[in-house]
């Protein structure tokens, strides 16, 4: 490993701390704004240091809202989040491990037609499965939200590379102890895969939280609201009153959850992108 020594390591150093800052800056604001009168908002300068309203102000936030308390649709968006991501990663466990490990006519041709659907995301088949959707009475329910989105062909592929480097005499050692295919997938694959998982878990329920475009389709009971279409709802249009504290209070709540899935799952995340455990 090539290590920095004397000004070079001082200046790598400089480099992070200044695109922390760079980056973190805006979500310093969100939360200032979040913590003061709204009056202090819209007159300028807008204060750098957090006020005295922040209980006032998230409580407003989380026991109000356009359509839905708060609360309610970051209650529906750790559904749909939670059930995109599991339900990605087991359908695309069991994909993977059938692909790999057994013999049956056309199975490149199935694992070429999942990959091909890499280029057909949900914004171009939306019309023909929202109807799906709607002909199974599935509009305005957690179902309809999580369903359409839970296969993924990325993740079927990577599980696919990942079983593809498995020695072949695990699964020949297997099948000598008397262990079926399932047994020595629950027994071997899966706790040999758990980098993989968790890495790919904290990827898919950050893409499933930041859904807008589907749930905006398919819901029109505020009640299935997800946190995500609150914050786009809050902003004014036209001549309308907007009280921004509770919008950036709003805000910087919405990035809670995601932000714990990431520090909590942090090592097993980093783990399950540059190593692969044999």
């Amino acid at each position: 490993m090539v290590e920095k020594r004397g000004a070079g390591l001082w200046l790598t150093h400089l480099g992070l701390i200044v695109g922390v800052a760079f980056i973190f800056f805006p979500i310093w604001l969100a939360f200032v704004a979040s913590t003061v009168t709204n009056t202090e908002i819209i007159r300028p300068p807008m204060p750098l240091w957090p006020g005295d309203q922040f209980v006032e102000n998230y409580t407003r936030a989380l026991t109000a809202g356009v359509n839905a308390p708060v609360a309610l649709m970051m209650g529906n968006s750790l559904i749909m989040a939670m059930g995109i991501a599991l339900g990605k990663i087991a359908i695309s466990l069991l994909s993977a491990f059938a692909i790999v490990y057994f013999r049956f006519p056309g199975r490149k041709l199935f694992f070429w037609l999942i990959f091909l659907t890499l280029m057909l995301p949900v914004e171009v088949r939306i019309v023909p499965t929202y109807e799906v959707i709607a002909n199974f009475g599935m509009l305005n329910s957690y179902q309809g939200l999580i369903l359409p989105l839970i296969a993924s062909a990325t993740a079927t592929f990577l599980f696919r590379q990942f079983f593809m480097t498995v020695p072949d005499e695990l699964a020949e050692a297997a099948r000598v102890d008397g262990a079926g295919p399932m047994r020595f997938f629950f027994d071997i694959l899966l706790p040999m895969s758990r980098t993989n998982i968790a890495a790919l878990f904290v990827i898919l329920f950050i893409y499933g939280w930041n859904q807008y475009l589907w749930p905006l389709l398919i819901t029109t009971d505020p009640s299935m609201n997800t946190i995500v279409m609150g914050i786009k709802q809050m902003f004014p249009s036209g001549d309308d009153f907007a009280h921004w504290p509770t919008i950036m209070a709003t805000s910087i709540l919405a990035m809670v959850p995601p932000v714990i899935v990431v520090v909590g799952m942090q090592k097993l995340f980093i783990r399950g992108l540059v190593e692969s455990e044999k």
